[in-house]
């Protein structure tokens, strides 16, 4: 017993964890050393919560990883208890005995994971196996527990989750991916089911899946991470850590209300951000970023941001409050730059921005080639080309046709790790024409003089720089311009005018810089009514 708990806690290289591929987008492993990372941020605030007391020598604590999957909260945790507990509880089998018995539990997730999770913390997939070092267990689950469950279908989509039963009703011989944790109205009942009436824990710590591979992958896919985190705040733990992507900061499908939540709610400690692509998570795209928190049931106060950047904090931490905003600014460099541009009171681009689909035409919509054949063409900006179409064709906001318009792409971004551009060259579209929902119409203007104006200041660092404090993914939509300025188009607005305009320190001009990359090439591409008909 002594040899194999002293080989199986202690540090080991190369660590399996750090080795093992992800299965599938719900089910994105969490590397060894970030779970670390969590675990130091939970003891910093537990120590100063605690006279300086030492979370990882307390026996009484109990700690749930409520979705886990390869078992690395479980095991680092153990870890640290086995170290921790050393001076009260000496003998070692006893320590491991106690600790995996009395402190430590979690949930699978699916079969596998809870294999892979019993292997990680007690050596053997069953926790009353050969080589297990967990001794005190009366079942193989020891406390990593997993049944299979079903989903609850309404209409077509699961009442819990909102699954597709068309694609996930498919039988026993597959994963239900109907996890237990948020598959239910009552979760203290849950809990009580599976580890007795009166289990209390003092801190839950988790990577919960962040979306259900159900037909829906991708940028239609419906995130399902926020629903973890209600569940376990429902428990009412001590505290509560959470690795997620961040895109619910400032957007995300269906997030709306857990955002405003979590903003609102005061009990939010700590936020550690990582922004740049694959830092987090080497090899995980997650567009956005990804980033953890700490949840205080005891705290009430300003929640303390810091961003990691290229593995190093990008300056000290900040207290605030997160809900100055209707979404989280993540880095606290902009705040003051934001307050200058706010303190003016002056209205928005969010008003003047067109919705998705300005004209009522989807993306795959195409007109014909050329306009020889047309009685009234129109010229139609669309995916990746330019078509002719029938004026009586287009059905919405046809008074916009015959104006000059300044039309910006809805999607926005590339697979870089740091993203810098934000915003795509603006078009100006003369009038006769329109576009494809491929577009929004940025705005709409009387002459070219003015449409050339608003392209020139959308083209400004300052513009994009505010555009990015909104804009969490390649998504473009009209929200993302609501921190920018309607300005008034007598003068064209450059860098030089806006930074003095708003009275941007050269600091605060050296972080906008920093942020936004200057389009190369031209200002803008430009068509007018007199190209149209020489085509």
């Amino acid at each position: 017993m002594m040899g194999q708990a002293s080989f199986t806690l202690r540090g080991r290289n190369p660590d399996v964890l750090t080795c093992i591929a992800n299965l599938s987008n719900d089910e994105v492993f969490t590397p060894p050393e970030f779970a670390g990372r969590m675990l130091d941020t939970l003891a910093t605030a537990w120590a100063a919560d605690h006279d300086g007391a030492n979370i990882w020598a307390d026996k009484t604590v109990k700690f749930l990883d409520p979705c886990t999957k390869s078992g690395v909260f479980l095991r680092e945790i153990t870890a640290r208890l086995v170290n921790g507990l050393a001076a009260e509880i000496p003998d070692l089998e006893k320590r491991v005995t106690h600790i995996l018995t009395q402190q430590v539990y979690g949930i699978g997730i699916t079969h596998l994971t809870s294999l892979l999770a019993r292997r990680s913390v007690y050596c053997s997939k069953h926790a009353q196996g050969k080589h297990s070092i967990a001794k005190a267990f009366g079942h193989d689950a020891g406390n990593i527990w997993f049944e299979r469950m079903e989903h609850t279908w309404v209409d077509g989509k699961c009442k819990y989750c909102g699954a597709s039963q068309k694609t996930l009703d498919r039988g026993e011989s597959l994963e239900s991916h109907a996890y237990a944790f948020i598959h239910t109205d009552d979760i203290k009942a849950r809990i009580a089911e599976l580890f007795g009436p009166d289990m209390q824990f003092d801190v839950i710590v988790s990577n919960p899946p962040y979306q259900l591979d159900d037909g829906g992958y991708g940028t239609s896919a419906a995130p399902i991470y926020q629903l973890f985190v209600d569940k376990a705040l429902d428990l009412d733990p001590r505290y509560a850590v959470f690795v997620t992507p961040s895109r619910w900061m400032a957007g995300g499908k269906g997030l709306d209300k857990y955002r405003q939540k979590m903003l609102a709610d005061r009990r939010m400690r700590n936020i550690v951000d990582y922004p740049k692509l694959y830092e987090g998570f080497p090899g995980v795209k997650i567009r956005g970023g990804i980033s953890y928190f700490l949840w205080d049931r005891e705290h009430h106060g300003p929640c303390t941001v810091q961003t990691i950047w290229d593995g190093q904090p990008t300056g000290p931490e900040v207290a605030r409050y997160l809900d100055a905003y209707d979404i989280l600014v993540r880095r606290n460099e902009a705040v003051s730059i934001l307050e200058k541009v706010r303190a003016k009171g002056e209205p928005t681009l969010s008003a003047r921005v067109s919705s998705g689909k300005p004209f009522g035409l989807r993306t795959f919509f195409h007109g014909k080639p050329d306009s020889k054949r047309l009685k009234a063409p129109v010229k139609l900006f669309g995916s990746q080309k330019v078509t002719f179409v029938e004026r009586q064709e287009i059905s919405v906001n046809t008074d916009l046709i015959d104006r000059w318009k300044v039309l910006m792409t809805a999607v926005q971004g590339t697979s870089a790790a740091v993203e810098t551009k934000f915003l795509s060259r603006p078009i100006i579209a003369g009038p006769g024409s329109a576009c494809t929902e491929t577009y929004l119409v940025a705005g709409h203007f009387d002459t070219e003089e003015e449409a050339s104006k608003f392209a020139t200041y959308l083209r400004s660092r300052f513009v994009r720089f505010l555009v990015s404090l909104r804009k969490a993914t390649q998504h473009a939509t009209r929200d993302v311009y609501a921190f920018v300025p309607d300005l008034p188009l007598e003068q064209e607005w450059t860098d030089a005018t806006l930074y003095q305009r708003y009275a941007l320190t050269q600091e605060e001009v050296a972080f906008v810089k920093s942020q936004v990359a200057e389009h190369a090439g031209d200002l803008f591409e430009s068509t007018s009514k007199d190209e149209l008909e020489d085509e």
